[in-house]
């Protein structure tokens, strides 16, 4: 156990004590957002495969060999633009969740220690949460089903091999 020295509304300068067992309420009260939060870094963690295979992609046709397959090339590097920059989405939406999530476990961490209604805030907090991850995931289903379309030109046979 140990004090702290806490400031009023009124000004007053108080000490609060701290068991370890608030100590430990606040850590189990804050273990469902952290298990959240690795479901999400797992999530991005395909996301961002996802985004660095088309990057790579991207960056081979960009820099053509032979100009052979120009057209053909053209009609992916359209699809794959559209690709990355709905996964980039995706993973802007799914950074603002883990963010938030963080910010919801160090409230419920410091609400061990100072006396303050908290509930409101967190559950705000939460559905902003649990809505920017919709909306990530909804990002990363429309990028995989742009990917199981392919490109709309089709690559003939001479430029399979790029």
């Amino acid at each position: 156990m140990f004090d702290l020295l806490m400031i009023g509304a009124d000004g007053i300068v108080s000490v609060q004590s701290v068991s370890a067992v608030r100590v430990q309420q606040a850590l189990e009260l804050s273990l469902a957002p952290a298990f959240l939060l690795v479901g999400i870094g797992s999530i991005m963690n395909v996301m961002m495969v996802r985004l660095n295979w088309v990057a790579g992609r991207l960056e081979r046709l960009e820099m053509p060999e032979g100009g052979e397959c120009g057209a053909a090339h053209a009609g992916e590097v359209e699809w794959l633009g559209k690709r990355r920059r709905i996964a980039q989405l995706a993973i802007k939406f799914s950074t603002g969740a883990a963010a938030t999530i963080s910010v919801i476990i160090a409230v419920l961490f410091v609400s061990a220690f100072i006396r303050i209604d908290t509930g409101i805030f967190v559950m705000i907090l939460w559905v902003m949460t649990i809505g920017l991850l919709i909306t990530g995931l909804g990002h990363f289903l429309r990028e995989t089903l742009v990917a199981a379309e392919g490109p709309k030109t089709p690559l003939g046979p001479a430029c399979d091999s790029h």
